[in-house]
């Protein structure tokens, strides 16, 4: 890959920016370098004239169906208009790549990254480790600096409607264990990790995108769960903590984390002693604007002790700098802002942004995809398995299969897997990818796939807390006809409770191609399952299967932080 544009324009302007220090930054360029607006290819030019004059020190890549080249384009393109701000200092260049919910396999041209509980389920940190790495080489690769991963959020509450299998489970000690693996292959990549939703997303029952979540717990409770994981993870050296828009009344009875002195200042920096970026969460989501603007609250995150402020989508960067600049100026806030500032600068220096002698990694591809592939293998868990079902085998010469997915039809070229097994054996394969929420015209295909079948896999899909009504109730009606119906939970395994009356359960926390290739390998005896269940199931008895309510479906589609 070629040099990055901007070290060779920064070169033809003058000297380097690394001996520029925060006193020679305008108090504008200050405030500027604290800010990070979302960009994607269609959206940068909007952010252009803040990045020219020096009052954005970084951006957020927001998920989009392109390119790995034309995310690096966007890259150089971004950081070519950092080198013309005065001082020519480049931007922190970041990305959501943490798996799950909040990344598809057709993000950014990126390869599919499986989700925390997946990996959890595995319970192979050195793999785990070994994947951040070659992950974060390619996001080297791209001109990516900071990832906002992993994901200690401890999902002890199974009614949370955000996290699910972002979080590793529900195990504050698999969740520390697991996520310092994945902050060490980061690190070891040249990659920031900024490690979330501190002090703890887990226990939450509402989604602090759409509202003002709070968590209930004492002070004890806190430290041995929730926030455990970052202490860990701070004494282990994490570089960065992003922050939540959550209430814990047990330690700020007004503020969410994100505004709260006694948060972020008391404990995270006093207490816990750390010494790296505070990030927030993005201020344009409810949790926090329920309380203010979005420049009110970057100034009410800054003057709690953030140091990086996530401004969000849909802003008007130049009119949004202004209104910022206004409330700091009106809090008197010039010194913690110059705090952070210099905070940023060093952390720029230390990752070499403009070192052009340092070495571009070689693409990971087949490393990359091996270890996913055992991981896979190694994860994938057999839940339940009442009866004689498994290994499943049958007399006939040519047996039949029909697989029914509920899932977004962007994962379809992943699904295609599961049938690749049984096709080896000469089964006869049906599939039908069904929508999330199937209705009555699906029904009649569902059950003509189905109908004759040998064997019947249903493949249920939840993306967080609330099982889809239309999805469940097809699948009471498959079990009700078809009692040796299989279940494959493809995310959330919390839907696996709604599902009592099914006898045979296997759970692969995410559409991965080669988690779905070893469901089927386990169904047929060719692989034993090794997973194990990162949560508590509480399995629920069954209800009635009558026509579902039309209500409305959790948004079938990532969401950000």
């Amino acid at each position: 890959m070629k040099k990055w544009l901007f070290v060779w324009l920064a070169l033809a302007a003058g000297p380097l920016w690394g001996a520029v220090s925060v006193a020679d930054l305008s108090p504008e360029e200050q405030l500027g370098q604290t800010l990070v607006a979302f960009v994607d290819v269609d959206s940068a030019e909007l952010v252009r004239p803040v990045i020219e004059q020096g009052k954005l020190g970084g951006v957020l890549i927001q998920w989009g169906n392109y390119s790995l080249k034309e995310t690096r384009q966007l890259v150089d393109k971004l950081q070519g208009w950092a080198a013309k701000s005065p001082h020519r200092i480049p931007l922190l260049i970041s990305m959501d790549y943490e798996g799950g919910t909040v990344y598809t396999p057709i993000t950014l041209g990126f390869d599919y990254l499986p989700t925390n509980m997946m990996l959890a389920a595995s319970q192979d940190e050195e793999k785990a480790a070994a994947l951040a790495y070659l992950a974060g080489q390619e996001l080297r690769r791209a001109g990516v600096h900071i990832n906002f991963s992993p994901v200690l959020d401890v999902n002890s509450n199974p009614d949370n409607p955000i996290i699910g299998v972002r979080s590793f489970g529900s195990d504050p000690q698999t969740v520390t264990k697991m996520g310092l693996a994945m902050i060490n292959g980061f690190k070891a990549a040249g990659i920031l990790p900024i490690v979330k939703h501190f002090p703890g997303h887990g226990d939450t029952a509402l989604d602090s995108h759409y509202g003002v979540p709070w968590v209930e717990a004492d002070r004890a409770t806190l430290n041995r769960i929730h926030l455990a994981p970052f202490a860990e993870a701070v004494k282990q050296g994490v570089p960065g903590v992003m922050t939540g828009h959550v209430l814990y009344p047990a330690l700020d009875k007004k503020n969410v984390a994100s505004f709260s002195k006694p948060i972020l200042q008391d404990l995270l920096r006093t207490q816990l002693g750390f010494k790296g970026l505070i990030v927030t969460d993005s201020l344009d989501m409810k949790g926090a604007t329920t309380f203010c603007t979005i420049a009110g609250c970057a100034a009410r995150s800054l003057e709690a002790g953030a140091d990086m402020v996530l401004l969000g989508r849909y802003i008007k960067p130049l009119t949004l700098f202004s209104q910022i600049q206004h409330e700091v100026e009106k809090k008197k806030l010039e010194k913690r802002v110059q705090t952070a500032a210099r905070r940023i600068l060093q952390t720029k220096q230390k990752l070499g942004l403009l070192d052009a002698d340092r070495p571009v990694p070689a693409p990971i591809g087949r490393a990359y995809r091996t270890t996913l592939q055992e991981l896979s293998h190694e994860s994938v868990t057999l839940v339940r398995h009442r009866g004689s079902l498994l290994p499943f085998s049958s007399n006939k010469q040519r047996p039949t299969v029909c697989a029914v997915f509920f899932a977004p039809s962007r994962f379809a070229d992943q699904l295609a897997y599961f049938a690749k097994p049984f096709l080896e054996q000469n089964f006869h394969v049906r599939t039908y990818n069904a929508p999330l929420s199937p209705h009555a015209a699906d029904a009649e295909r569902v059950f003509k796939c189905a109908d004759g079948a040998d064997l019947v896999v249903a493949g249920s899909l939840q993306w967080a807390d609330k099982v889809n009504s239309n999805q469940k109730h097809m699948i009471d009606k498959l079990a009700q006809k078809y009692p040796d119906v299989v279940l494959l939970s493809t995310m959330n395994p919390y839907d696996i409770n709604h599902y009592p009356q099914i006898n045979t359960v296997l759970a692969t926390y995410g559409l991965n191609a080669f988690s779905l290739q070893t469901a089927a390998e386990i169904i047929l005896g060719k692989r034993t399952a090794l997973g194990t269940m990162p949560v508590r199931l509480a399995e629920r008895a069954p209800t009635s299967s009558s026509a579902p309510s039309r209500i409305p479906t959790r948004r079938a589609g990532p969401k950000s932080r």
